[in-house]
């Protein structure tokens, strides 16, 4: 039986050797800065990482106040002519004189300028010499038949009487048929002249420009001496037309409208129009139409607006803003105060769930808050409601940015 004493002293540690197996202390001091490290990290990501940085722009105050009382929208756009023709010839030709100037009102039918008719009047002179030639030799013919009827009837009566023979009765109506083709083809001849006459007559007219419609004209873009066409002749030396006339009674608004608000508009809604050049002009309108059709690329829809009456001081191709006024509210009801609208940029608003919403900054939080948009004019758009000028608004910031986060301004 072995000594158990014996066995417990053959498995002790010397001292010497504990002692240089010791754990280091660099070891010990490398674990607790790696602990230290992954706790910071850990803050570092839960404090600083999950801020979001963002830019953020201010609400400016519209200029021009508020919008016109009862507008449900509001648009701009450009005064426009329904009824305006650049008016050139229909022929090719060198202008001799124009008889118009800018600014002056013309009537229709008006003669604006003659063109070269030099060869026109010949080439006229000698379809009416052909047709006077070609009725000489009709009228030939017809003498020449009238004396081939005497002779074919002779000699019926000589062939009765056994003088001639039936070569000659023959011979003689043979000459009154050939006689009567002849004068078939000649008054064809007349006819064909005939419209050779009428088409230079045409080709004459046509070297007068006359105006279309009566109208204003806006613009004289040739000179006496240069060359006109109908088309383009190649070159830069052919103009394609003698002037612009611009029809004042066909003056209209043309506006477009966001396709997210289109349904604000009817046909025949009140509007009140002001002219960019006469802010305290309104003028009274309604919408004649709505054009159905979308521009995809700008996302808008076209609208057509009437003046109720027009005036001296609108210009075609002005820039006009528009408000789109509710219906008159029933009676007893007070009317629905103007309230102010700012402009803010086109990035600051967002689309969840068919709302326009902003991010509002709150110190170095944000707010999600619902607003009502308006138009949209270049990178800048209209809030009807829901923001108040001086704001700051998030322009760039994340997609999955939230009410309540944490940010930090850029």
């Amino acid at each position: 039986m072995s000594d158990i004493s014996r066995d417990l002293a053959a498995l002790r540690i010397p001292q010497e050797e504990r002692g240089g197996r010791r754990a280091p202390v660099g070891l010990i001091v490398g674990i607790l800065l790696s602990i230290a490290v992954v706790g910071g990290g850990a803050w570092f990501w839960t404090t600083q990482m999950q801020t979001v940085t963002v830019k953020v722009a201010p609400a400016a105050a519209k200029a021009g106040g508020p919008s016109a009382p009862g507008a449900v929208l509001n648009a701009s756009g450009y005064v426009v002519a329904r009824r305006r023709a650049t008016v050139s010839s229909k022929v090719t030709g060198k202008v001799i004189d124009i008889l118009i100037e800018e600014g002056q009102p013309v009537k229709a039918g008006q003669i604006l300028a003659h063109l070269d008719d030099t060869q026109p009047k010949a080439s006229l002179a000698l379809a009416e010499a052909q047709l006077a030639s070609a009725r000489k030799a009709a009228a030939e013919d017809q003498a020449r038949l009238a004396q081939a009827e005497l002779t074919f009837a002779r000699r019926q009566q000589l062939l009765k009487e056994g003088v001639v023979g039936k070569a000659e009765l023959d011979e003689a109506k043979s000459n009154v048929d050939s006689l009567k083709a002849r004068i078939t083809h000649t008054t064809l001849q007349i006819d064909v002249a005939e419209s050779q006459v009428n088409l230079q007559k045409t080709q004459l007219v046509d070297m007068v420009v006359r105006a279309p419609f009566s109208g204003v004209v806006i613009s004289k873009d040739a000179q006496p001496g240069e060359m006109i066409s109908p088309v383009s002749a190649g070159g830069g030396f052919t103009r394609t037309g003698i002037g612009t006339i611009v029809d004042m009674s066909s003056l209209e608004i043309e506006v477009d409208v966001n396709e997210t608000y289109i349904n604000r508009v009817t046909p025949g809604q009140k509007v009140e129009a002001i002219l960019d050049a006469y802010q305290d002009f309104k003028i009274p309108s309604h919408v004649i139409t709505t054009i159905p059709t979308a521009d995809r690329q700008k996302s808008t829809v076209r609208v057509r607006i009437a003046f109720d009456a027009l005036d001296p001081r609108i210009l075609p191709d002005m820039a006009v803003k528009v408000s789109f006024l509710r219906d008159e509210p029933p009676a007893g009801q007070a009317p629905v105060q103007a309230v102010a609208s700012v402009l803010v940029p086109k990035t600051a608003i967002r689309s969840e769930a068919g709302k326009s919403i902003v991010f509002v900054l709150r110190e170095d939080r944000v707010e999600r808050r619902a607003v009502s948009a308006g138009l949209t004019t270049g990178d800048q758009v209209e809030v009807l409601s829901g923001l108040n000028a001086g704001e700051r608004v998030v322009v760039d910031g994340p997609a999955a940015l939230k009410d309540g986060d944490k940010v930090k301004v850029q």
